[in-house]
């Protein structure tokens, strides 16, 4: 095979798969590991892709990347509903008590999927979301605190001290949280240090956290760490991870539900 065929071949497996492994490659072309990093420096140089330790990822998936609250709401909608649904497992079908909501799309999917439910129920919601607070609000019998603080436009979601402070405050019995990356050796990430804070108060005061992820963020590092995985007690997702990270999330304890 020549250079320029590879070449094609590894812009198509990052496109279907987000990262690409130099080991992987070295033995799916049946060729050494240095004439892969060679094939990925010159797609790195094209514009092609963006090196990581051991391998390399889309552009589109930069540590600071973060899409629009808009883009995400277009992005993996059936797979996102999949996982709300699968997600409310952790409740059981007649749980009592605390919830604390994270702000996204995914955790808004559980929202949509606990809905149902909230009508005369003895479930407290508690949310920073200004999103997920305005679409529970009008549930007839929902309970629902709002927590504040400064309103970040691109997710509309409090964050600051004030709003760390308040969750720090809280000991919720079930938090759902999303996140922009899953990794075996970060953990859970996000491009935003506000946001990060904001993640690792929630995490920090729940006394189960319910991590939900599209297959997409498996393996992403993204620039701030909140938590690591031995911090999260289930992760919800639509595909498997990559035996690295699935033989982490074991090590870690993390129970890994399948939508």
């Amino acid at each position: 095979m020549y250079a320029t065929e590879r070449h094609d071949q590894i812009e198509l497996l990052l496109a279907s798969q987000g990262r690409v492994s130099v080991v992987e490659l070295a033995d799916r072309f049946e060729v050494t590991t240095e004439t892969i990093r060679r094939d990925l420096d010159q797609l790195e140089t094209r514009g092609a892709l963006r090196r990581v330790h051991g391998g390399a990822v889309t552009r589109e998936r930069a540590s600071t990347r973060e899409p629009s609250l808009a883009e995400r709401l277009e992005h993996h909608g059936g797979a996102k509903t999949a996982i709300g649904h699968r997600a409310l497992d952790a409740l059981g079908a007649d749980f009592s008590g605390s919830l604390f909501l994270d702000a996204g799309t995914t955790t808004g999917a559980v929202a949509a999927a606990l809905t149902p439910r909230l009508a005369g129920a003895r479930i407290e919601v508690v949310t920073h979301s200004l999103t997920l607070g305005y679409s529970l609000a009008g549930v007839p019998g929902a309970s629902l605190s709002l927590i504040g603080g400064r309103i970040r436009g691109l997710t509309a979601a409090a964050v600051g001290a004030d709003t760390v402070r308040a969750i720090g405050a809280l000991r919720p019995d079930v938090a759902f949280v999303g996140t922009n990356g899953v990794s075996a050796g970060f953990g859970l990430s996000t491009p935003d240090p506000d946001e990060a804070a904001v993640k690792r108060a929630i995490v920090e005061s729940a006394r189960r956290v319910i991590v939900v992820a599209d297959a997409e963020k498996l393996g992403a590092e993204l620039l701030v760490g909140f938590a690591p995985l031995s911090d999260i007690d289930v992760l919800v997702t639509d595909a498997p991870p990559d035996a690295e990270l699935a033989a982490a999330l074991s090590e870690a304890d993390v129970e890994v539900w399948l939508a």
